[in-house]
């Protein structure tokens, strides 16, 4: 079973950036495409970005596009999304999450499509 791991949430003013690390435990990390969410209190859970493990595919959400940048580092394992010109509304608990896929090339974007889950870090944008 993989488990993924975050890192790096924190709190910071609007306009700042902040990278989130997320890596995983268990079975090997290549054939997992990785994704991010995000769930701020009284909404539901919203897709941030995923990224194949094999064709370098990359999806994000409308709400960050030009935004963020997701990447992943597979000498260490390690999924990051950049998250530049933050604003309030980014404010939420972010998840990484990862699914099984033997293609290569799926960045899903649906939560339904990942099996597992991290424990979530706090990202808070204040101003």
């Amino acid at each position: 079973q993989v488990q993924p791991v975050e890192s790096g949430g924190g709190s910071v003013q609007a306009g700042g950036s902040l990278t989130l690390s997320c890596t995983t435990s268990g079975r090997t990390y290549s054939s997992y495409a990785m994704g991010w969410f995000r769930q701020a209190p009284g909404k539901e859970r919203e897709f941030v970005a995923a990224i194949s493990w094999s064709s370098g595919d990359t999806a994000y959400g409308d709400s960050v596009k030009g935004r963020f940048t997701i990447f992943r580092d597979d000498v260490d394992n390690t999924v990051y999304v950049q998250m530049n010109n933050l604003k309030p509304e980014d404010t939420a608990v972010y998840y990484c999450a990862t699914h099984l896929d033997p293609s290569g090339r799926q960045a899903s974007t649906s939560p339904r499509e990942y099996d597992y889950w991290g424990q979530g870090t706090q990202v808070t944008v204040w101003g």
